[in-house]
């Protein structure tokens, strides 16, 4: 214990005298040993806490602190007792010894031995003993910790204090200008407000103190370490002002006045904050403040050209409207409802009647607003205005002014809330409602068909509002503008109008709309029989092709799906035998729209087994059908690489999305199909098409027979789509194949089969080789396999190869980028976050080292390949790497690939706008290669440059004033342009550049 004692004064004398900072984390690591303890460390710091120098007492105190603070789970209760009071005595020291004496403080609230009574104590002392804003920021935010910790650990000590510590809380934070303090500031004053402390008597004074910061205008200074944003402090002081409604009476009239501002902020903000009081506030609170409350949001709502503003407005007037309809009426009482509600009619009711007057549309908007926020609202905003809306639309003769007054009628219909106890608000409109939709639903104007149809889609929400006569009548509407409208705006509007109604309604539809729909497919194209298809623009065409739409759009429910699926799989097999006359494009149309009936229908069993039994035998028995069909006059268009391609996401969508246990039939039948022919399951023969369809949770049977035919056919077959297909099967179900040996030595014997063929230069297969190396490549990569390096390095290797090197370029693009069809979430691929940043930590240094060795003839395959990494990258990632691949990017500029360019100025583009030191230092290289693209032949090439340029203008004015008139003058080229778009960004470009230096300019 000598020896212990001796090293403790070393240390002790160290650190104070000696001025070495590095002896505290020494003594705190001989404590921890049990070398000496805490009290024996006081003891030892005796002389230097009674010095009269007070540097010499900080000193000593710092000592103490810093050991504390690596300590502090360590100490017994008696320890903390002493130390406390210690501490509590040295907070009336001098000034210099506060900071360490608030850090040694903050060490022991952290203790679980804190004695009881000592949280009151601590506070007491900070409170009388230290004005806290006289502190530095660091001492500041050491208090706040202290007392984020006690309200955590000592909760009903503090509270024991009544509103003594709310007070004490007050002085502390008085004055608060740093956002990271605030931010703790406010944390906890919302403490105190949720956490039932007594305000007492500092109910004003909490919330004066907090509330000088409202609005929050704080903006943080770029490249802040410390993350604190705007959008914090204003949801942290919002948490805070929005508490309680003991603050009603103080925020509601300040939020009045902060509405009064220039700052369009500052309006939003104190919006969003009323919106937030009126979900914590009762409609006593409100009741004093309605009439300014209504005058400033009508005014907002009224002048205001900000949307932002409007929305923050009108969502503020509807929590407000639904804060006031939760007061429960006594006889006794004032209905403060109807009272806001007369302010909010008397406004804006006059102007719904002056359709022309730019004041119609926010009196509406106003209006549904309040309707929208309660029933007893509705009924009354619907009772008063609803007549009236009517009457004009029945009166007006403009087509102008009627869809004006539809619109307005949608606004309203839309939103009313009703319950299962309470009719629909619009049950007294109902007819009149029904009748004007009809009417509009038969006028020529595009404008009144569309929002008629709006209107009768939010009219079948209500279910009492559309008798049934009135749905059969609404389908014969919307089957006649499919077969005779030709604007496409009016056709979309009506099919979302008729996938909604299906939803609700699809008995009508399945005896109505299906059959016409069916018959008018057929009529003309049966007719014709085996005469020559009907050209992309011959009217019918068209006709079909909404109505090809329109079956998808209804078939949500599954008595619809049965219903129109097999439509749409009699077009295929008509057009397959030839007895329907049916474009490639319909044909092609038919699979789409069977994929969307698979995204989108309900997934119940029924629909499940109309996909799993009839949909997907149905198309792979046609497609081997067609595939096996002799010579003819007849060719079957189902041998088309475009419908074929058509065909396969209709099949993964319903394996991923339909009865996932079906999958696993399906899956084993195409399985079978594939490795032995069996069409038991098929409606008549066929060919298998691409099984990219397996869900991970699925087992495939015969799995390495599987996998080692399609490693044949992948690298024999010379059929471009069957030797990709068969890649990208491959690869998918490498990618989902557990990790071990099995895999391992399937890659090994897969990667030496394939570099055989790709080392051999006369191969006639290395095309197929490659392919497959590629696709297999990304399914390693995706899941992070080791192997995954070996065929990569493969990849890299190919760039210098003459035959092979651009398509490996290319290939890199398919390898960091989202495939479409496979190896995608959509397919429950093993995909681990950020392989594309692990891809290019591990292989950048490769590339540049084979672009610095290549031929002069071989860079630009490293260039492109390059590009289509560094592109793919998080833009984070690219602000990161920049300076380190600058160079290349920029010699990537002037390689003559106009593909290599546009991805290279793609990259440059988003890293222009906030420009790393590094580029600053490039700008000779990169002005000038980017103006010589702007003369590019490629349109696309011309546009990517010209925004570099733009972005350019954006470096500091110093560096880039230099080069103001040579920009001027090549961007005088691109101003005559050929091309619109061109020009465009050309005087956009030119605008930022001539402005460079002139008063009033960037």
């Amino acid at each position: 214990m000598a020896a212990g004692s001796a090293l403790l004064v070393g240390l002790v004398e160290e650190f104070v005298s000696g001025q070495q900072d590095s002896k505290a984390a020494d003594t705190a690591t001989g404590l921890k040993a049990g070398q000496f303890t805490i009290l024996q460390l006081v003891e030892a710091l005796g002389l230097h806490l009674a010095s009269s120098q007070p540097q010499t007492r900080a000193r000593g105190v710092q000592l103490l602190s810093n050991v504390l603070q690596q300590c502090h789970g360590d100490l017994t209760e008696r320890e903390v007792e002493v130390l406390l009071a210690f501490y509590e005595n040295r907070l009336k020291d001098h000034y210099v010894i506060t900071p360490h004496v608030l850090k040694g403080l903050n060490a022991l609230t952290k203790c679980s031995v804190l004695p009881p009574g000592s949280a009151v104590s601590i506070l007491k002392s900070l409170f009388q003993d230290v004005h806290v804003q006289s502190l530095m920021l660091v001492e500041r935010s050491c208090v706040y910790n202290i007392l984020t910790q006690l309200m955590e650990s000592r909760e009903s000590e503090l509270k024991g204090l009544g509103a003594d510590f709310v007070f004490g809380f007050v002085q502390s934070v008085d004055g608060e200008r740093d956002p990271r303090n605030l931010l703790l500031a406010f944390q906890i004053a919302r403490k105190i407000i949720h956490g039932g402390y007594d305000l007492g008597k500092f109910t004003e004074e909490l919330f004066e103190v907090t509330s000088c910061y409202f609005p929050i205008d704080f903006s943080p200074p770029p490249n802040d370490p410390h993350g604190i944003t705007q959008e914090e402090l204003i949801l942290a002081l919002r948490a805070v002002l929005t508490g309680t409604p003991r603050f009603a009476e103080f925020l509601l009239p300040l939020i009045i006045e902060k509405l009064d501002s220039d700052v369009q902020s500052a309006k939003v903000d104190s919006l969003q904050t009323l919106t937030a009081c009126a979900s914590v506030y009762e409609h006593k609170e409100l009741a004093e403040f309605l009439p300014g409350l209504w005058a400033s949001l009508r005014r907002e709502v009224f002048q205001t050209a900000s949307e932002r503003v409007e929305s923050a407005g009108l969502a503020a007037l509807g929590a407000l409207t639904a804060c006031i309809s939760r007061s429960v009426l006594n006889s006794d009482s004032e209905d403060y409802l109807n009272v806001f509600l007369d302010l909010v009619l008397k406004d804006c009711q006059h102007h719904l009647c002056e359709p022309d007057l730019k004041l119609v549309w926010p009196s509406a908007k106003l209006l549904q607003a309040t309707s929208t926020a309660s029933y007893r609202a509705s009924h009354r905003v619907a009772a008063a205005i609803m007549p009236s809306l009517i009457e004009q639309y029945n009166s007006r003769t403009q087509c102008a002014q009627r869809r004006t007054l539809l619109e307005m009628l949608q606004g309203f219909v839309q939103p009313v809330k009703s319950s299962e106890e309470d009719e629909s608000v619009l049950l007294d409109f109902r007819q009149s409602l029904c009748s004007i939709v009809f009417s509009a639903l038969s006028e020529n104007s595009a404008g009144l068909q569309i929002t008629s149809l709006r209107v009768l889609t939010a009219l079948s929400q209500h279910t009492v509002l559309l008798l049934e006569s009135d749905v059969e009548l609404a389908v014969e509407h919307l089957t006649r503008l499919i077969l005779e409208e030709e604007d496409a705006k009016v056709s979309l509007a009506v099919v979302e109008c008729a996938g909604a109604l299906a939803c609700l309604h699809p008995l009508a539809f399945i005896s109505k709309m299906v059959p016409r729909l069916k018959e008018e497919i057929f009529s003309e194209s049966m007719a014709q029989g085996d005469s020559a298809p009907l050209s992309q623009e011959h009217p019918q065409q068209a006709v079909r092709q909404r109505c090809l739409t329109a079956l998808a759009a209804v078939s949500s429910r599954p008595s619809v799906v049965q219903e129109s699926t097999p439509v749409l799989l009699q077009v295929l097999t008509s057009s397959h035998t030839g007895t329907g006359s049916f474009s490639l494009e319909e044909v092609i149309s038919v699979c789409h729209n069977l994929q969307r009936i698979a995204e989108h229908a309900q997934d119940t069993e029924e629909t499940g087994r109309v996909f799993h039994d009839i949909v997907i035998p149905r198309l792979l028995g046609l497609a081997l059908q067609a595939a096996m069909q002799g010579s003819s006059d007849h060719q079957s268009p189902l041998v088309e690489e475009s419908v074929l391609s058509a065909m396969v996401p209709v099949i993964s969508t319903t394996c991923a999305r339909l009865q996932s246990q079906l999958a696993g039939q399906t899956a084993s039948r195409a399985v079978s199909l594939f490795l032995d022919g069996d069409m038991s399951f098929l409606p008549e023969n066929a060919f298998p098409s691409k099984i990219q369809l397996l869900k991970k949770q699925v087992e495939v049977p015969q799995m390495d027979r599987l996998l080692l035919e399609l490693e044949e056919l992948s690298c024999t077959c010379d059929h471009p789509l069957s030797y990709t297909s068969a890649a990208k099967c491959y690869a998918g179900l490498v990618n989902k194949r557990p990790a071990g040996e099995a895999l391992d030595s399937l890659i090994d014997r897969m990667l030496k089969r394939i570099s055989t063929e790709l080392d051999c230069a006369s191969s006639s297969v290395r095309t197929q080789a490659f392919t497959l190396l590629l696709w297999v490549a990304k399914a390693l990569l995706l899941r992070y396999h080791p192997l995954s390096t070996a065929l990569t390095d493969k990849l890299f290797s190919l760039l210098s190869d003459s035959e092979l090197g651009l398509l490996a370029a290319d290939g890199f693009s398919l390898l960091m980028s989202d495939s479409p069809d496979v190896l995608n979430r959509g397919c429950n691929a093993d995909i681990r976050i950020m392989y594309r940043q692990r891809f290019f930590t591990e292989n950048s240094a490769k590339l540049v080292l084979g672009f610095n060795s290549a031929a002069q003839e071989r860079k630009s395959g490293y260039l492109k390949a390059l590009s289509h990494i560094v592109n793919n990258l998080p833009r984070q990632v690219q602000l990161t790497e920049l300076p380190a691949l600058l160079p290349l990017l920029l010699e990537a500029l002037s390689c003559p690939d106009q593909a290599v360019q546009l991805s290279t100025l793609s990259c440059l583009q988003p890293v222009l706008m906030d420009p790393p030191s590094a580029l600053i230092t490039q700008l000779e290289a990169l002005v000038g290669r980017t103006l010589t693209l702007t003369t590019s032949p490629a349109m696309k090439v011309r546009i990517a440059s010209l925004r570099c340029i733009h972005a350019l203008s954006r470096f500091p004015e110093h560096e880039i004033m230099p080069f103001r008139a040579r920009v001027l003058r090549a961007l005088a080229v691109p101003l005559d342009d050929l091309k619109r778009m061109v020009r465009s960004e050309a005087v956009v470009a030119r605008n930022e550049w001539f402005l460079l230096g002139s008063p009033g300019g960037r």
